[in-house]
């Protein structure tokens, strides 16, 4: 039986955390090949070198295209988005597979797609649909829809919009969030192996677990991370884990704010880049409230019902559970926020039910699909009125 060559592209820690169980079905599915192409943070030294947990996890990496991450302005984005352009389409000259999968909306993830549509190659998208308003991430989740053939969506609301953005709807397919997939299969570690695989205490106070990513380069994100680090210092006795920010443009102050908070606490703030996605799941799980502006608190963390302080707008648009309480960026906003998160009567109104991204059976829909589309007229789009 000739098998159909399936190549998952993944260029940074959270979207690759995402994929996981899907890598996994296409490797054990008969009719499939898996095929890993490799790109952005997980080449760089910088970022944690993440390519070593994919080879860890026991996937091989078919094609690595590193590119340039020194530079974090939006001029260096532009480049090192054209070096992954150029480096994926000969990752796919060579590798020859039958259709490219994707997630998300980071730029890496846009490089894919571009390479993919000029090396005439279908491609599915996952977690299209959904808006992010006024972030960049919004145009390439959007423009990246438009490219794809086959859709992935993780919710019925975003479903509808990518037939209403003229996507025919035999080629969407609702799945649901494949983050919840891994989240409920992964046996929870406990608070104690936790402490032991961090060495760091995770008693005596509540527990945080921060991401905050950079939205607008330059001053602001400068701003907004000491603003996010003035009202950690203010929450008391907390146990902060604060992990590594992403690629995106401004990344580099945050990170040396972040750093120096950290080195200022020692006893009670813990920084590391990457956790790994067994040990970020199972922190979800034992944080009395994730805190910042990954969309881990908007989809992991109500399935874990924990609250969430999701912080400015880089996930405004997106559907949210009564466990997600929106704030400013200010200092105060973020303590008022943190206050409500701890206050257990926060959560007595709570539905039994706080997901709003399906039940976490992904992995074996999509493989489904991509088994059984008939590639010929794939690549033909027409715009469903």
């Amino acid at each position: 039986m000739t098998q159909r060559a399936v190549c998952v592209v993944t260029g940074s820690r959270a979207e690759y955390g995402l994929l996981t169980g899907l890598m996994a079905q296409i490797a054990a599915d008969p009719a499939l090949r898996l095929q890993v192409a490799v790109t952005g943070t997980h080449l760089s030294p910088r970022f944690g070198h993440t390519a070593d947990l994919i080879e860890h996890d026991g996937f091989a990496i078919d094609a690595r295209v590193p590119i340039a991450l020194d530079d974090d302005s939006p001029l260096g984005i532009a480049r090192a988005t054209a070096q992954a352009v150029a480096g994926l389409a000969e990752a796919f000259e060579r590798l020859r597979p039958a259709i490219v999968v994707v997630l998300g909306d980071r730029f890496e993830i846009l490089a894919a797609a571009q390479a993919a549509l000029l090396m005439r190659i279908p491609l599915a998208h996952i977690h299209g649909g959904e808006v992010t308003e006024g972030m960049m991430d919004d145009c390439i989740r959007h423009a990246v829809t438009k490219m794809a053939n086959l859709h992935f969506p993780a919710a019925q609301p975003y479903a509808d919009r990518l037939i209403r953005m003229g996507e025919s709807p035999d080629r969407v397919h609702l799945v649901g969030a494949p983050g919840l997939e891994n989240f409920r299969r992964l046996q929870p570690a406990s608070r104690a192996d936790l402490e032991a695989r961090l060495d760091f205490a995770l008693t005596g106070g509540p527990v945080l677990l921060v991401t905050y990513h950079p939205t607008t380069p330059g001053a602001h994100s400068t701003w907004a991370a000491e603003q996010l680090v003035q009202a950690l210092e203010r929450v008391p006795a907390a146990r902060v884990v604060l992990t590594g920010v992403n690629a995106d443009a401004g990344n580099r102050p945050m990170r040396d704010c972040y750093a120096a908070f950290a080195a200022r606490h020692p006893q009670w703030v813990l920084m590391r880049e990457t956790l790994g996605q067994a040990t970020y799941l199972g922190m979800i799980r034992v944080a009395d409230v994730v805190v910042g502006n990954s969309s881990s608190g908007v989809i992991e963390a109500p399935a874990a019902r924990v609250p969430t302080v999701n912080i400015g707008g880089r996930q405004d648009g997106r559907l949210k559970a009564p466990s997600v309480i929106d704030c400013a960026e200010d200092a105060d906003s973020v303590v008022r926020a943190v206050t409500m998160a701890l206050d257990p009567a926060f959560r007595a109104d709570w539905p039994d039910e706080l997901s709003l991204y399906g039940q976490g059976e992904t992995a074996a829909a999509i493989c489904t699909v991509l088994r059984q589309v008939a590639l010929d007229g794939l690549l033909v789009k027409r715009f469903h009125e």
